[in-house]
C-alpha cells in the first residue's frame, strides 16, 4: 500500500483505519487513571511497601512522558505503522503480565513496559492521521475525534477500574487491553499505511538519555509538590531537569541529525501551538486535582459514586471538537476559535470559584464548561501543529505536543494545588491538630476527636479551591489573549511533496 501524497479525500478505508487506531489510543489514555480504584485491592493482594505502591501507580506516567520524544523520532525513522505494531505487542504482553503479577516488583516492571508501549502508540497514532488524511478538512475532523477519545479515556479509566474491581478482580483492569491490541495486530498490517522520513540521518543516541533526564526530574518534582509541598528535594529535582532541558535544546540545535529538528519551529504557528497546548493541559489537570477531592471528601461521596458523577462533565466533550472544526472550515479564523476555547475554559474556572461546600451541580457544570473549552483548544492547535509540520516529521511533532501536555498537566496540579494548599492552611483553625493542617484527608481522619473540625476543614478546602480557580481563570484568560495575538493570520498551507520523498513512502 502506498500513502497518497496529494490532497485527496480519504475514503472508507481511511475512516475504518481511524476507528481501529482509536481503540489502542482509548486504552492508553485510560491506563493513566485505571488504577485509581484498583490500588486497594492490589495492596491487599500483593502487600507492596509504601514506596512500591507509589511506583505501581506512577511509573507508567513517568516512563510514558520520558520516552515520548524518543519514540516520536524513532517512528519517523523506522516507520510509524511498524512502531505502532511493536508497541501494541509490547502493551498487550505487559498487560497480560500485569494482570497475573504475583509480586509488587513484577507489577512495577509490567507497568514500566506498559509506559514504553504507550509512548510508542500515542505519537504513532497521531502521526498516522497526518499520513492518512491529507485533505485539511478531513484531517481536522480526525484530529478532533482523536482529542475527544483522549479526553474520554482519562475520564473512563477510573470508572472502568471501579466497575471491574467490584465484579471481578484487580487484574481484569489490565486484561481489557488484550482484545484491542490483538485486533490492531491482526488488522493493522493490512489497513494502515506506512510512513517514515526517507532521509532521517544517523540516530542521535545521546539525545535519548538527555531527553529522559530533562523530562523525568521535572515531572517527578511537579507531581510530588501538590501533596508534599515545595520541599527542597523537589525544587532541586525541577531545577536539575530544567538545566538538562537546556542542554537537550542545545544538542538539538547543534547536532547534525537531531532527535527533534529545529526546523519544526520554523513553521509559523508550531511554537505557539506547543505552548498553548501546555497551558490547556495545565487548566484541565489543575482543575481535576480539586474536583475529584471535592466530590469525595467535601460531598462525602464514595470513590465509585464520585467517579460516576464525574462522567457527566465528559458528555459535552464529544461535541466540542466537531463544533470547533466546523467553525474553522466555515471560514472563522482559527485564532478566534482557539481564543474562544480559552475564554470558555476560563469561564469554567470562574464558575468553580463560586462553588460552596454543597455545590455539586455547579462544580459538575464548571468541569463540563472547562473541558469543552480545553478540547476546543487542543483539537485546533493539534491540527495546526501537524499541518505545519512536514509529513516526514509528524512523529516528532506529535511527540512534542504530547510531552508539552504532560508537562502542562503536572504543572497545573503543582501550581494550582500549591495555591489551594496555601489557602487551606491559612483557613484551617490554629487549634486544629497538626495533621489537619496538612491535608483535608488528614483533617477528616481525626475529625471524630475534634468537634466541628470536619466542617471547618471542608470549608477551608473549598476556599482553597476557589483561590486556585481564580488563578486558573486569570491564566486561561491570558492564554486567550496570547492565542489571539500569536495565531492571528496563521493558515495551513499544504506544502507540495518532494518527488524523492513521495517515492519512498511505501508500505513495508
Amino acid at each position: 500500500m502506498t500513502t497518497n501524497p496529494m490532497n485527496t479525500r480519504a475514503g472508507r478505508r481511511e475512516w475504518t483505519a481511524l476507528t481501529v487506531l482509536m481503540l489502542p489510543l482509548l486504552l492508553v489514555s485510560m491506563d493513566v487513571s485505571v488504577l485509581y480504584f484498583a490500588i486497594p485491592a492490589i495492596s491487599a493482594d500483593l502487600e507492596p511497601s509504601g514506596t512500591q505502591q507509589l511506583w505501581i501507580f506512577d511509573i507508567y506516567a513517568f516512563v510514558l512522558a520520558g520516552l515520548l520524544m524518543t519514540m516520536g523520532s524513532v517512528g519517523d525513522r523506522i516507520g510509524h505503522r511498524r512502531l505502532l505494531l511493536i508497541g501494541a505487542a509490547a502493551f498487550g504482553t505487559a498487560s497480560l503480565v500485569a494482570a497475573y503479577a504475583n509480586s509488587a516488583e513484577t507489577l512495577i516492571a509490567a507497568r514500566a513496559v506498559l509506559g514504553i508501549g504507550g509512548a510508542t502508540l500515542m505519537p504513532s497514532t497521531m502521526a498516522m492521521l497526518r499520513t492518512m488524511f491529507t485533505d485539511p478538512g478531513q484531517r481536522a475532523k480526525a484530529i478532533g475525534m482523536w482529542s475527544g477519545v483522549m479526553a474520554a479515556g482519562i475520564a473512563l479509566g477510573s470508572v472502568m477500574s471501579g466497575v471491574l474491581v467490584e465484579f471481578f478482580w484487580w487484574g481484569s483492569v489490565f486484561l481489557v487491553n488484550l482484545p484491542a491490541m490483538a485486533l490492531l495486530l491482526i488488522i493493522g498490517p493490512k489497513l494502515l499505511p506506512e510512513s517514515r522520513n526517507p532521509s532521517p540521518g544517523r540516530f542521535d543516541w545521546l539525545s535519548v538519555p538527555l531527553s529522559m533526564a530533562a523530562v523525568l526530574p521535572v515531572i517527578y518534582g511537579l507531581k510530588e509538590i501538590p501533596s508534599e509541598g515545595w520541599n527542597v528535594r523537589y525544587v532541586v529535582s525541577i531545577t536539575v531537569g530544567l538545566l538538562l532541558a537546556a542542554l537537550f535544546v542545545h544538542r538539538q540545535r547543534t547536532a547534525v541529525s537531531p532527535m527533534i529538528s529545529p526546523a519544526l519551529f520554523r513553521g509559523r504557528g508550531f511554537a505557539p501551538s506547543v505552548a498553548l497546548n501546555l497551558v490547556s493541559a495545565f487548566g484541565i489537570m489543575g482543575s481535576a486535582y480539586f474536583t475529584t477531592q471535592y466530590l469525595q471528601s467535601v460531598l462525602d461521596k464514595s470513590a465509585l459514586e464520585a467517579a460516576l458523577w464525574a462522567l457527566l462533565p465528559s458528555v459535552p466533550i464529544g461535541a466540542a471538537a466537531p463544533v470547533a472544526t466546523a467553525l474553522v472550515q466555515k471560514g472563522v479564523d482559527r485564532a478566534h476559535v482557539v481564543t474562544a476555547g480559552f475564554a470558555i475554559a476560563a469561564g469554567g474556572f470562574g464558575l468553580l470559584a463560586l462553588a460552596g461546600t454543597d455545590s455539586m451541580a455547579l462544580v459538575l457544570v464548571s468541569c463540563g464548561v472547562l473541558a469543552v473549552g480545553g478540547v476546543m483548544v487542543m483539537s485546533q492547535i493539534m491540527d495546526l501543529a501537524l499541518g505545519t509540520a512536514p509529513v516526514e516529521r509528524a512523529g516528532s511533532a506529535s511527540s512534542l505536543m504530547e510531552t508539552g501536555a504532560e508537562f502542562g498537566g503536572a504543572l497545573g496540579m503543582a501550581v494550582l494545588g500549591s495555591i489551594g494548599t496555601a489557602v487551606y492552611r491559612h483557613e484551617i483553625p490554629d487549634s486544629a491538630p497538626a495533621v489537619a493542617h496538612e491535608t483535608l484527608g488528614g483533617a477528616l481522619a481525626v475529625a471524630d476527636r475534634v468537634p466541628g473540625l470536619a466542617t471547618a476543614a471542608r470549608e477551608a478546602f473549598t476556599s482553597g479551591m476557589q483561590g486556585a480557580a481564580i488563578a486558573g481563570a486569570v491564566l486561561l484568560a491570558g492564554a486567550a489573549v496570547l492565542a489571539a495575538v500569536t495565531l492571528r493570520g496563521v493558515h495551513l498551507r499544504e506544502p507540495a511533496p518532494e518527488p524523492e520523498k513521495v517515492a519512498e513512502k511505501v508500505a513495508a
